[in-house]
């Protein structure tokens, strides 16, 4: 079998979860999944900027991504997972509520943000899948680091 009929326009994301809403992010944009022990607070620090973190002896920006999408917060005691991305050179984790599996979707399911989508998840949304018993929420990363980017100019 060649490639080319491997691929016919798949892609793989890796699911999460965040609020009990499925997100998924390109697999190729992921480099960890990993629990954070220490989180240190950074001080005047966007609200979405949980702190800093030492992973593997690299310092990452910990993003809280209930936070970032307007969410209500974790309960107290709930275990944090997090997936370590990077962007411009720089690494950060985004801080979710629980993976799930690798999901292999065929982009010509692939849609738009639908117009009732709430506003917060829009943006940082690159567009959706139908699946069989919920909606996929593809997660553009460009869009959820915006914050940070958008306050260092």
């Amino acid at each position: 079998m060649s490639d080319e009929a491997n691929d016919n326009g798949a892609e793989e994301y890796i699911t999460v979860v965040i609020a009990g809403q499925l997100f998924g992010l390109p697999i190729l944009e992921v480099q960890d999944v990993f629990m954070p022990e220490t989180i240190t607070s950074v001080p005047l620090a966007a609200r979405e900027i949980e702190g800093v973190l030492n992973l593997r002896g690299r310092i990452v920006t910990a993003i809280n991504m209930r936070r970032r999408l307007g969410v209500e917060a974790a309960k107290e005691g709930h275990e944090i997972m997090a997936v370590g991305i990077e962007y411009k050179e720089e690494s950060y984790g985004l801080i979710i509520d629980d993976v799930g599996e690798v999901l292999k979707l065929d982009m010509k399911n692939f849609e738009a943000n639908p117009t009732n989508l709430d506003p917060k998840w829009a943006d940082v949304s690159a567009g959706v899948f139908r699946l069989e018993k919920e909606l996929l929420v593809v997660l553009d990363v460009v869009k959820v680091l915006d914050i940070i980017h958008s306050q260092a100019a």
